[in-house]
């Protein structure tokens, strides 16, 4: 074993434990449980039909159908944007406990230190299981394939920065260690090669499986399939209420980050904003509101009928029974919300995922949880599903207790997420100061905190404003009760337990938290 890796292992100290016999089939190592994991790519909760608050007209009818065969949680809470989720999701640590990851080189590349940062999938390989990956890569141009991955197709993003706005045509795909040139639209794409693993190719019989399913939209440039394109067009939805401000009670940065403007014709229309070549960023200014969000879910549309695809698949190769599957996605994305049409913001519109778990005969069908999870937490709920140990501290809390019953109101432990742009590890040691803060979307480092019906967020920019909202009263997070003296209480309450999060996910700038604005009397 690699030394450093030994120490941080013996300083972790907390191991991962087994599945409880709820959870795990007493049977044979090849009848241990397949899961299926199907990770969409910047999706707001509100382009799924299932999900309160999108058009009325939107149709996403198979991921309903996953819905009504399994628990609906209201929100997760993944990651700010597309990398730290992933890297969540892998290593099983919040963004700034993730040793090693860095960026490096152009845009979007980035690398980590196996030996530093080891992945959970090779925990799985070690310990019976078959691993593949299909879809977006982009955690490291070092793929993992033959240490954490047994059979991968994958686009890998920072390997190949030239080719990483590809999202949906002409793709430099990496098959098992080979890069070549691939045609056709991505998402359909990744939906037949998911299926030809789910009937067995490319993968050993006698061994249950870890299928990671990673589409690429609905990122930008939000592109349709052809047979897609134009086929909501016409459809109107109301504007969120507050797309171009004023934000009086939110954060200084909503004023850079605002995206939105009032057209000519009076409705709102995409501000004149310079195109980030480095994001990818290919939306037209002034284009109308309803435009976007028909596109938007006209994109959407492939991926809906590609987990349909992938479910009969599945069910027709007679494995749905021995098979957990969750469909969710990186982080959500604010489509006018606060005046966002990006991702990173601690609002739900901009971060919260939606978040489906089903396994036939195991856990309730169409029920709604309204207790979130994080992605510590996802990977938790994996090893235990599968009986596998992972020999390295972990954040994720036990979640089997809200899927045995979605409706608790029991639940009594806080989720925390934490944003520290693109720093992770020991770079987030130290809260800076300069472009490094905001280096992602504009949007400062902060720490994210649910508990019950609230949101706590300490924005961690010296003499900024905290925020406290009451999501039940108050879902589109439109009133900030952080400054009312009838909250006071609850805000230090808060603060503390996000505090203590903190500790207990070895965030180390917690003893270098910046002055709230109520701090310095502001």
């Amino acid at each position: 074993m690699h030394p450093s890796l030994r120490s941080f292992l013996l300083a972790a100290g907390t191991i991962l434990c087994l599945t409880a016999r709820s959870f795990a089939a007493d049977a044979p190592a090849t009848r241990r449980p397949n899961i299926l994991f199907i990770y969409a790519d910047d999706q707001s909760y509100k382009t799924l039909s299932c999900y309160p608050g999108g058009p009325a007209w939107i149709k996403t009818p198979h991921i309903d159908r996953l819905a009504t065969r399994g628990v609906r949680f209201e929100r997760s809470y993944l990651g700010a944007w597309c990398m730290p989720s992933r890297a969540a999701l892998l290593t099983g640590r919040l963004q700034h406990a993730v040793m090693s990851m860095t960026m490096a080189g152009q845009y979007p590349g980035s690398k980590y230190d196996p030996a530093l940062c080891p992945f959970v999938p090779a925990q799985f390989r070690r310990q019976g299981y078959h691993t593949a990956q299909i879809g977006k890569w982009h955690t490291g141009t070092d793929t993992g394939y033959g240490r954490d991955w047994d059979h991968q197709i994958v686009w890998n993003r920072p390997g190949h920065p030239e080719n990483a706005g590809n999202y949906y045509a002409d793709q430099i795909l990496t098959f098992n260690g080979v890069d070549r040139l691939t045609k056709g639209y991505s998402t359909d794409n990744y939906t037949d090669w998911a299926i030809e693993y789910l009937r067995g190719q490319h993968r050993d019989p006698n061994k249950p499986w870890y299928l990671w399913l990673c589409y690429g939209a609905i990122h930008g440039p939000t592109t349709p399939a052809a047979r897609h394109q134009g086929t909501l067009a016409g459809k109107s939805t109301p504007a969120p209420a507050d797309i171009v401000g004023p934000w009086p009670d939110k954060p200084a940065y909503l004023e850079k980050t605002k995206a939105w403007m009032i057209g000519p014709d009076g409705k709102p229309a995409m501000a004149n904003k310079a195109r980030r070549a480095d994001n990818f960023d290919s939306l037209a200014s002034g284009k109308s509101y309803d435009a976007w969000i028909q596109q938007v879910n006209e994109c959407m549309a492939a991926v809906d009928e590609g987990v349909g695809r992938v479910l009969a698949a599945l069910e027709a190769s007679g494995q749905l029974a021995n098979t957990l599957v969750v469909y969710t996605a990186d982080q959500g994305y604010g489509l006018g919300e606060h005046g966002f049409n990006q991702k990173v913001a601690p609002y739900d519109a901009t971060v919260a995922s939606p978040l489906i778990i089903s396994w036939p005969g195991k856990i309730p069908e169409g029920k709604v949880c309204q207790h979130p999870v994080n992605a510590p937490d996802l990977v938790d709920l994996f090893c235990r599903t599968a009986g596998v140990t992972v020999p390295w501290k972990t954040h994720g809390r036990d979640i089997r207790p809200l899927l045995q019953n979605p409706g608790t109101t029991e639940w009594k432990s806080p989720l925390l997420m934490t944003h520290t742009s693109r720093s992770y590890g020991a770079e987030t040691d130290e809260i800076p100061t300069d472009e490094r803060l905001t280096s992602t979307g504009g949007v400062p480092w902060y720490a994210l905190l649910r508990d019950g019906k609230y949101k706590y967020i300490r924005n961690l920019v010296a003499g900024e404003t905290e925020e406290l909202y009451d999501l039940e009263a108050d879902p589109e997070e439109l009133t900030n009760l952080a400054a009312r003296p009838n909250q006071a209480a609850r805000l230090r309450d808060l603060r503390a337990k996000a505090i203590a999060e903190l500790r207990r996910t070895e965030a180390k700038f917690v003893d270098r938290l910046p002055p709230t604005k109520a701090e310095l009397g502001r």
